[in-house]
């Protein structure tokens, strides 16, 4: 329509048609949004699995590099460490601010000396004899037996034969 001037108008019913028009345009375009979204909530929600997998994995995959052996598989604790003529060999299977676990291979006559260490350290002997002294009173150990030696307490280890143990320390 052409008023007056020579511009160009729109009459309210068309102008309130177009506004209609368009209205619904931003309606559909919001519920093509909203399926899109929908659809990208079920993909995400759907991946949530697979992230948490991946997740933990490199989770374990940091566990494993702070162990120093193998993480959920059997391992035989005897064959992870060797003897060395005259030495004492020591690898660290875990640690961490907590704690550690490490695993000797004593030859025969090989020792620790008298030393203090301000946590608790369980040994448990896997192979072998040794002396594990504490407190100056000297204590014989074989395969399979364990020792608490309290933290702070002088303690001191000597092989009787050549020996492997397991030692844990806990710092609390």
């Amino acid at each position: 329509m052409v008023g007056g001037g020579g511009h160009a108008t729109i009459s309210h019913t068309v102008e309130a048609q177009l506004l209609a028009m368009h209205v619904g345009n931003c309606t559909r375009g919001l519920e093509r949004k909203k399926r899109v979204g929908r659809r990208r909530t079920n993909v995400a929600v759907q991946m949530i699995p697979a992230i948490a997998a991946a997740v933990e994995a490199l989770e374990m995959s940091s566990r494993q590099a702070q162990s120093k052996m193998p993480i959920a598989e059997v391992v035989s604790m005897i064959d992870l460490v060797k003897y060395q003529e005259g030495a004492v060999v020591s690898r660290t299977l875990v640690n961490c601010s907590t704690g550690t676990v490490t695993l000797f291979a004593f030859d025969e006559d090989q020792g620790l000396s008298e030393h203090t260490v301000p946590f608790d350290a369980l040994v448990h002997l896997l192979e072998g004899e040794a002396e594990i002294t504490v407190s100056g009173t000297p204590l014989r150990a074989t395969a399979g037996d364990a020792v608490l030696m309290p933290a702070h307490q002088p303690h001191s280890l000597k092989a009787l034969s050549a020996f492997k143990m397991l030692l844990t320390m806990i710092r609390s």
